[in-house]
């Protein structure tokens, strides 16, 4: 039984299409196929799902906003006249658009739900249309009917512990279902949509469900790679990588997954096959609970920009009980979550996204850490980026840091923090955003730089 997922790329026209059905009727296995909206066609091309968040907005300023509905719909129209579908279908789709754009537009959140979760679930149509249309016993399912229950949070849903129970009865299915990515619903039936990664969610979330023996991520790449391939001129390929290996280099900007998406299939053992759909013959990378062995230490290395730093400094602070309690509550106040918390006996560094922060909340912060923690100093930076890396062979190897912090220096890039996780799968540096490229490619030099074949394993 496989879970099969494919990306906007994957879908974004009518060839493509063509290239998903191929790949479905190449293995019976194949029974559930979780789809994105179709996403550019090229470079200077808009995704549905940009369309779409377009056509809500100009509903909710009080437009009719018709020839921004027209653009999606001639959009699906081009990939069914291409596949020769009956127009049926697009009276289908244009009819369902129709209906959402009259939706409440009181909650401006649940509203844009409701018009976004309609690129996938169009798309999950048309696509069943064209098998069907093919000869394949193929069968549109919706996450209402199949009961995908989630929390009432718009554009953050969390899947409900319920809903595992009742997903698991799609495992007994005998025809090819093709599910929408991206939403399912409340117990009331209110639709939510996952966050950032919310289709890859959506496929790991059935395939934990269905106890999948495997679920394959189709995207447009053959496999992962050991860095960014427009930062790093043909970096290796990683043909086995473990969860939280994955899970830690998604978390610094690694674009085959958000760094959410894996943990469903992460809690159940189900492993993740990354593959190509240009070119589904490459066996592509394996995601998988445990490596038994490690050629290289490292297995890749990622990093994010959009991160402040708030410096506190006060003299004999590791003697003062509960002041690190404190100093996060001011934090909890304003709503915001930090990522690393570097620390001194006389000073704490709080790294954050900055997209938390506004001129407000950061005075905020300020006056509140001077004022109730009486501190030495408190000042915010700005324009970091964080570069992560990544290894489950890194626990056991000596002088790794050493290492990392030489090819820097080597390159003229000064670390602003250091922070290795109790795992030690992973060692995170903060830099300035302008040296991020700069630093991927001295550490890549450093620690794959030897390594002459294709891949890594």
């Amino acid at each position: 039984m496989k879970v099969a997922k494919f990306g906007g790329s994957s879908v974004a026209n009518a060839m493509q299409i063509r290239k998903v059905a191929a790949i479905i009727q190449e293995d019976a296995n194949r029974r559930i196929i979780v789809v994105s909206a179709p996403g550019k066609r090229d470079k200077e091309d808009i995704k549905v799902t940009d369309l779409l968040i377009t056509l809500g907005e100009a509903r909710l300023s009080g437009s009719e906003a018709e020839e921004e509905l027209q653009a999606v719909v001639n959009r699906y129209r081009a990939i069914a006249l291409e596949l020769e579908l009956d127009q049926a279908i697009m009276a289908t789709i244009e009819a369902d658009l129709r209906e959402r754009i009259t939706y409440d537009t009181n909650n401006h959140a649940r509203y844009m739900d409701v018009i976004k979760a309609s690129g996938e679930d169009n798309n999950a149509k048309l696509i069943s249309c064209y098998l069907q249309r093919l000869g394949m016993d193929a069968h549109y399912l919706s996450p209402l009917e199949a009961g995908l229950l989630v929390s009432d949070e718009p554009g953050n849903a969390q899947v409900l512990p319920e809903a595992y129970e009742k997903l698991a009865l799609l495992r007994e299915t005998k025809q090819v279902l093709i599910f929408p990515g991206f939403f399912g619903y409340s117990k009331e039936g209110i639709l939510c949509t996952f966050p950032r990664g919310g289709s890859d969610i959506t496929g790991s979330i059935v395939a934990a469900a269905v106890k999948a023996d495997l679920y394959e991520n189709f995207t447009d790449v053959d496999s992962v790679y050991a860095a960014n391939p427009t930062v790093v001129d043909q970096p290796v390929q990683i043909k086995r990588m473990t969860y939280r290996e994955m899970r830690e280099l998604s978390y610094a900007g690694f674009s085959v997954f958000h760094d959410e998406a894996l943990i469903p299939a992460f809690k159940k053992g189900i492993p993740v096959c990354v593959k190509n759909t240009n070119n589904p013959s490459s066996s592509g990378t394996m995601i998988i609970a445990e490596r038994e062995y490690f050629l290289n230490p490292v297995i890749g290395i990622a990093a994010d920009k959009g991160f402040a730093a708030i410096y506190v400094r006060k003299y004999l602070m590791n003697r003062e009980v509960g002041f690190g309690r404190k100093l996060l509550q001011i934090l909890e106040d304003e709503g915001i979550s930090y990522e690393h918390i570097p620390s001194g006996i006389d000073d704490t560094s709080i790294i954050l996204r900055e997209e938390q922060l506004s001129d407000d909340v950061e005075k905020r912060i300020v006056k509140r850490i001077t004022e109730e923690l009486n501190v030495d100093d408190v000042h915010i930076e700005h324009n970091f980026a964080m570069v992560m890396i990544v290894g489950e062979g890194m626990h056991n190897t000596i002088g790794l840091a050493a290492r990392a912090t030489a090819a820097l220096a080597q390159a003229n890039v000064n670390i602003e923090m250091l922070n290795q996780g109790s795992s030690e799968v992973s060692l995170g540096l903060a830099v300035h955003a302008e040296d991020a490229d700069a630093a991927i490619k001295a550490l890549y030099e450093e620690f794959f730089g030897g390594i002459k074949e294709a891949v890594i394993d």
